[in-house]
C-alpha cells in the first residue's frame, strides 16, 4: 500500500488542504493520504499554533466520512521539533508493508535542502507536488516527483486565522462542521484567547 505523508501544521485545516488530499486519491496516485500534524513545525513560531490536539480534533471532524484520509498524530511522541526524517524512520519501522511517499506544495519543495538529512530524504521517497503560483518546480536528479494537477487555491490558515480575530466570517472556506467546532471553542480569537 501507497501512503502519502501531507506533513503540516494545519493551523487550521482549510478546504485547499482536503481538495489536495482528495485529488490524490481520487486520481489513483496513492491509496491513501495521512494528514500528519506537526506539533512544533522548526520553521514556524511555536506561539501562533494552536494546542496539537485540537488541530488534530479539527481535522478528525473535516474527514470523518472519508476512509482513505487518515489523521496522525504520529508526530506528538516523537522530539521536538518535529523532522520529517525522524518520522519516515519511525513509519518505515512501525509499518514495514507501507510505502510512504511525501505530499507538498512547490514552495515548501523549493526549501528541501534545508531539511535535516534531505538528501536521504530525497534519494529515498517519492514527492507529489501540487503547484503554487509563482513557486516554480525544479526537478532534481535522482528525485522521483509526480506533479498533482488540480485548482490553483489561494487560502491559506493564516488568512483564515486572521478574518476570526477580525470576527468575519470563514464559511466556504473550512467545512462547515469545522467553523462550528472553531467559533464553538472560541479558536484564534486572540493570543490571550486561544486554549492551550
Amino acid at each position: 500500500m501507497k501512503v502519502g505523508l501531507y506533513f503540516g501544521s494545519f493551523n487550521p485545516i482549510h478546504i485547499g488542504h482536503l481538495i489536495i488530499a482528495k485529488n490524490i486519491i481520487e486520481n489513483h496516485y496513492l491509496d491513501e493520504v495521512w494528514f500528519v500534524v506537526s506539533p512544533q513545525n522548526p520553521f514556524k513560531k511555536e506561539n501562533t499554533l494552536l494546542n496539537a490536539n485540537h488541530r488534530l480534533q479539527l481535522i478528525r471532524l473535516a474527514i470523518e466520512t472519508e476512509n482513505k484520509i487518515k489523521a496522525s498524530n504520529v508526530e506528538f511522541n516523537l522530539p521536538k521539533p518535529s523532522y520529517t526524517i525522524n518520522t519516515l524512520t519511525y513509519l518505515q519501522e512501525k509499518y514495514p508493508q507501507k510505502e510512504f511517499a511525501i505530499i507538498m506544495g512547490s514552495d515548501g519543495f523549493q526549501n528541501i535542502e534545508r531539511w535535516k538529512n534531505s538528501k536521504s530524504i530525497l534519494e529515498n521517497h517519492e514527492f507529489y507536488i501540487y503547484k503554487r503560483p509563482g513557486f516554480d518546480i525544479q526537478q532534481l536528479e535522482t528525485v522521483k516527483v509526480t506533479i498533482i494537477d488540480g485548482p490553483a487555491l489561494l487560502i491559506s490558515s493564516t488568512y483564515i486565522r486572521n478574518l476570526i480575530k477580525e470576527r468575519k466570517s470563514i464559511r466556504y472556506l473550512v467545512p462547515d462542521i469545522v467553523k462550528e467546532e472553531i467559533e464553538k471553542m472560541g479558536y484564534y480569537l486572540s493570543a490571550s484567547e486561544n486554549p492551550s
